[in-house]
């Protein structure tokens, strides 16, 4: 029996990052990320720290709670992108305003070492850098992973992290 959905021979790493600040955080996205790993084709393999974050972009709101998780996927990446906008939705997220209020946002930010830049899909996230909310959970599972240049921990350690505030929350995969 073969698969319709487009999957690759080896397995890739893919890390990805999940935001909410609307509802109850913490369960929306451990069930977003338990929807993930559930997915054929897609295992969870780390999961960082929680850290409560400032928002960015648009300020006017409440603050995320946000996560970095690493999976080990046999799907292509426009695949991917589409299995994390269909958890979006069923989480009942929807678009209204660029960087406003979410129930969940998943994000990917590495599909191994693949540079990918099509509509709606860039890989490395282009604002990774630019993001503390990201680079804090990011370092805790892929310190040494570059960036350009500069590794995850160097880039975390340049960048402003006032309004970043770890998690000593106990961590299920």
């Amino acid at each position: 029996m073969t698969s319709s959905v487009p999957q690759r021979a080896t397995p890739v790493e893919a890390i990805l990052g999940l935001g909410s600040n609307i509802g109850d955080l913490r369960v929306q996205i451990d069930c977003a990320v338990a929807a993930l790993h559930a997915t054929p084709g897609v295992r969870v393999t780390r999961h960082s720290a929680y850290y409560r974050t400032a928002p960015w972009g648009q300020t006017d709101q409440p603050s995320f709670l946000n996560i970095c998780i690493a999976v080990e996927t046999t799907l292509e990446p426009r695949t991917l992108l589409e299995t994390a906008l269909r958890v979006e939705r069923e989480a009942g997220r929807v678009r209204r305003e660029r960087w406003g209020p979410r129930i969940i946002d998943i994000d990917i930010l590495f599909y191994g070492d693949e540079v990918i830049d099509e509509p709606h899909l860039h890989v490395p996230h282009p604002y990774i850098g630019e993001r503390a909310f990201v680079l804090a959970p990011l370092a805790d599972i892929a310190p040494d992973r570059m960036i350009g240049s500069r590794s995850v921990r160097e880039a975390a350690a340049a960048i402003d992290t006032s309004g970043i505030e770890r998690l000593d929350w106990e961590v299920h995969l």
